[in-house]
């Protein structure tokens, strides 16, 4: 049996990752390149999307605060104190490596939803506050398992082309830090499934809000950038095995969300959302870049 997660134990974990991973430093890196136009031909679209996500998490914060006004202790520690410091320097390292490669980065989103506005007038009501942090957890393991195995291909495919220098001290050491932020999130989440936190009724709506919102990293309801994520997905492989990445990146919220569902290996929503932008970057349809504070619903 495992063993009872607690507001210590949660806190005893962040505490940890801190001072296990610490920030990695821009100048701690060896930005040699062999062939910096053989990897920008083939992988400049997908460093472009990873800076550009990595250095969202302002935005994130700003999400997350409007969420869940009563954040509690342990979530304000690992944001504040240990993740916003991590991701802040993964999105510098990968601007780095951008520049290094003569590319132009995209500037990162800062638009929140209108939709998650609304959701900040009922925050302050317990029941629906609850139900904000359990999206807010979902969604979190989501988004750091998808980075994980886009690091993942990413190294694999850099390693075979002889980058060494930045597979070791850049992406390497990013992708470590990634799943402690997963397992932050799937402890926290486990752990009000494990104290019956949310009743049937908000284990309902969470299922229809997580249904009717779910996207995939770094796409915000945004179409151009559904039709970005696409492109990374074909330029790491993962549009060959859609299935397979939907198991790998939604069998956590299958358990946890949708027990009762016998044989269920991922939610359905998300095959959906990684099928349309797998069409949406096959298509024929452009799609204009938004501005950084572009409103959105």
């Amino acid at each position: 049996m495992a063993a009872k997660i607690t507001e210590a134990s949660l806190r005893s974990f962040v505490l940890q990752l801190g001072d296990k991973h610490p920030p990695i430093g821009l100048g701690s890196v060896d930005r040699t390149v062999r062939d910096p136009e053989a990897v920008r031909t083939r992988f400049a679209h997908v460093i472009d999307y990873l800076a550009r996500v990595e250095l969202e998490v302002d935005r994130n914060v700003l999400e997350l605060l409007t969420l869940l006004p009563n954040v509690s202790e342990v979530d304000r520690i690992f944001y504040q104190d240990v993740w916003y410091d991590q991701e802040m320097a993964h999105g510098y390292l990968l601007d780095q490596l951008q520049g290094d490669l003569c590319m132009e980065p995209q500037p990162p989103f800062m638009t929140i939803p209108l939709r998650m506005k609304l959701l900040e007038a009922l925050a302050h009501w317990e029941p629906i506050h609850d139900i904000s942090r359990m999206l807010y957890y979902l969604t979190g393991a989501s988004t750091e398992r998808q980075a994980v195995l886009a690091y993942s291909s990413l190294i694999k495919e850099l390693t075979r082309m002889g980058e060494s220098a930045i597979v070791e001290t850049i992406i390497h050491p990013i992708k470590q830090q990634e799943p402690g932020h997963f397992a932050f999130y799937r402890m926290s989440a486990e752990k009000m499934v494990q104290d019956a936190e949310l009743k049937p009724w908000q284990v309902q709506v969470t299922r229809l809000l997580r249904s009717k919102s779910f996207t995939m990293v770094g796409v915000d309801y945004v179409k151009y950038y559904q039709k970005e994520f696409g492109g990374v997905m074909a330029e790491l492989g993962i549009d060959a095995e859609i299935e397979i990445y939907a198991r790998e990146i939604g069998r956590l919220e299958a358990r946890l969300l949708w027990a009762n569902e016998k044989g269920m290996d991922f939610p359905p929503y998300f095959l959906k959302a990684l099928r349309e932008s797998v069409e949406m970057y096959r298509g024929d349809k452009s799609f204009d870049a938004p501005r950084p504070t572009q409103f959105v619903l």
